[in-house]
């Protein structure tokens, strides 16, 4: 039995850019309202932290930055996944010397592989490594699917902790923890599936909608823990317009979009990613008042 690397609600945190940069004292911002409003972790240099778009050097800066700032306070997780293999398991390498709690590895992209290809890249890297890991599968961005049979034969390495589940999939969720039970263990990667996620044993969520209510998303697991899924359900419904407007365009184009609205100044997007468009922007900046989200205070 392995105990979950968090529980509750984990930021996958934006990175902030500054003249070209990362902003490293408003990522310092960032992490103490993160921390001030109760999450279990963040992730740094994640999908929503644009990591595809820095550099490595960029990455471990970010990485180490977080580490020495939060001084244990709060879980740090950090993205240290591509396409390689060898790249894959040199970043994570160096990313547990750091003192990260966890690595957050997406699977290979583009290039693909097969299911025993899989298996294979995560073995080879968790036995690099000295903290534990968690997959990361999300089809959406690279057309490769994880199956429930090798997420039984991840879950037999002490450090695959387990699975950001981002397909979408509740039947497949359900037969993993079936298949799986405490030997890896299962995060939401959607925002718009938490409370479902955790009505079948999920240990918490990893999610964008944090960074701007953060509050709010550590109280909805909180019903859930409490197994109030009634009111967890009607708070999930509640919120679903919001979610769905922050997803409308590729993420992290409307969250950022929605942090420089309210204030935090968190800076462009780097390209290929573009600002969002003008109709998407007016929608949101519309939800943002109607759900009354709390401007940033320096």
């Amino acid at each position: 039995m392995k105990q979950p690397v968090f529980q509750g609600v984990c930021t996958a945190l934006v990175t902030p850019f500054k003249n070209g940069t990362v902003d490293k004292q408003k990522l310092q911002q960032l992490l103490e309202l993160q921390m001030s409003a109760g999450v279990a972790a963040v992730v740094v240099c994640g999908t929503t932290g644009e990591a595809s778009t820095m550099s490595d050097q960029e990455r471990l800066e970010v990485i180490a930055h977080t580490v020495k700032y939060t001084a244990g306070r709060i879980k740090v997780l950090a993205g240290t996944g591509c396409n390689d293999t060898t790249h894959s398991k040199e970043m994570s390498r160096v990313a547990s010397s750091l003192g990260v709690d966890a690595l957050l590895i997406v699977t290979p992209y583009y290039n693909k592989t097969t299911q025993a290809g899989l298996c294979d890249h995560y073995f080879l890297i968790a036995d690099e490594v000295s903290c534990p890991i968690i997959v990361y599968n999300v089809p959406s961005r690279t057309g490769l699917n994880m199956t429930e049979n090798t997420y039984l034969t991840l879950s037999e390495h002490d450090r695959i902790n387990g699975v950001k589940e981002a397909c979408g999939d509740i039947a497949k969720i359900q037969r993993t923890i079936n298949q799986c039970g405490d030997d890896f263990h299962v995060w939401s990667g959607n925002d718009d599936q938490i409370v479902p996620i955790q009505s079948v044993g999920g240990s918490g969520v990893i999610s964008v909608l944090s960074n701007i209510l953060p509050m709010e998303t550590v109280r909805l697991l909180e019903l859930c823990k409490l197994q109030d899924y009634r009111t967890a359900g009607q708070e999930q419904c509640r919120l679903m317009p919001l979610i769905d407007c922050l997803f409308e365009e590729v993420n992290p184009i409307p969250i950022k979009t929605a942090m420089n609205l309210l204030g935090y100044s968190v800076g462009m997007l780097r390209r290929p990613l573009l600002n969002m468009s003008d109709g998407g922007t007016a929608r949101l900046s519309k939800l943002l008042e109607e759900y009354s989200v709390p401007k940033f205070n320096e």
